[in-house]
């Protein structure tokens, strides 16, 4: 079965499509779900963002509900030690919070690393509260053995931080796409430069991930209900070259020149990194092998 559903797109319901899925075979993913924001209840921006075929608008205890049952299909899915990073957000409703973490909690996955997406523009221009710019993305992990810390990322890819500042994808036929960076990033951090590997995004609408995972060489998996955007995210696969700029600018973005280690070896450290690491010795911060960079 594998073999059949790899570099595909499958139109459907993401959950009943996600249980005829065999157990352990998918590397790692990438998804933005459906915020279940109400639509036309939240101001004139909100009753903007309609999808087809689907109405982001449940009961909350039914959306997080589904969304937990969804994101544990994802982890039966997952081989041990893959990752998967769902992107969601904030929401109010009636002036109270609702937090992703509500339900993220209550999955199999291991929280591995809650990581801010500076939008720079507001998704609500009203003055309820501070005008609203970020998302967060959620790196999970199935961890290995109940090994919840996982494999070190290399320098390259963590230098990146946890906040990452890049703008919505603009002129897309989706009413609520994610950049192309998010998932390039997401990919090449995690996947390194690993030669084959199974990608997938169960809401993958216009098919920014499936774009991502074929410039990577990687097989992709999408699923969506809406003909439409499947239709969008073919084309955009078929001519992924025409967005190749995107994709070179984010690699070289995970760049070190050389850490802390080696430029130790060398003998090229400077005045700072000597006392800066006699402080953190000092402070039994790290011990002697440790390999950092300033």
């Amino acid at each position: 079965m594998q073999n059949k559903i790899s570099n595909s797109i499958i139109k459907g319901d993401t959950l009943e499509e996600l249980k005829q899925f065999p157990n352990n075979f998918i590397d790692m993913g990438v998804t933005s779900p459906p915020y279940n924001k109400g639509e036309k209840n939240n101001g004139w921006l909100v009753k903007n963002v309609l999808y087809d075929k689907i109405c982001d608008k449940k009961d909350e205890t039914i959306y997080q509900d589904d969304q937990i049952k969804v994101l544990d299909e994802l982890y039966r899915i997952t081989k041990d030690g893959g990752s998967f990073f769902y992107n969601h957000k904030i929401r109010w409703n009636k002036g109270k919070l609702i937090h992703p973490i509500e339900w993220l909690k209550k999955t199999k996955w291991c929280i591995r690393q809650e990581i801010i997406w500076d939008r720079a523009i507001a998704g609500n221009i009203r003055g309820w509260r501070f005008w609203q710019v970020e998302e967060r993305i959620y790196w999970l992990y199935k961890a290995i053995d109940n090994n919840f810390i996982g494999e070190e990322l290399k320098s390259k890819h963590s230098l990146l931080t946890s906040i990452w500042r890049f703008s919505p994808e603009k002129n897309s036929l989706h009413p609520a796409p994610f950049p192309l960076q998010l998932p390039i990033r997401c990919i090449y951090s995690v996947m390194d430069d690993k030669k084959n590997g199974i990608i997938i995004d169960p809401y993958c609408g216009s098919g920014t991930t499936l774009v991502a995972s074929k410039m990577f060489g990687y097989s992709y998996i999408g699923i969506d209900i809406s003909q439409n955007y499947i239709d969008i995210a073919k084309n955009r696969i078929e001519n992924y070259k025409n967005e190749i700029k995107i994709f070179d600018e984010e690699k070289n973005k995970h760049i070190v020149k050389k850490t802390f280690k080696e430029r130790k070896e060398k003998g090229i450290y400077n005045h700072h990194d000597k006392n800066r690491r006699q402080e953190l010795k000092n402070n039994n911060k790290i011990n002697n092998n440790e390999n950092f960079l300033f």
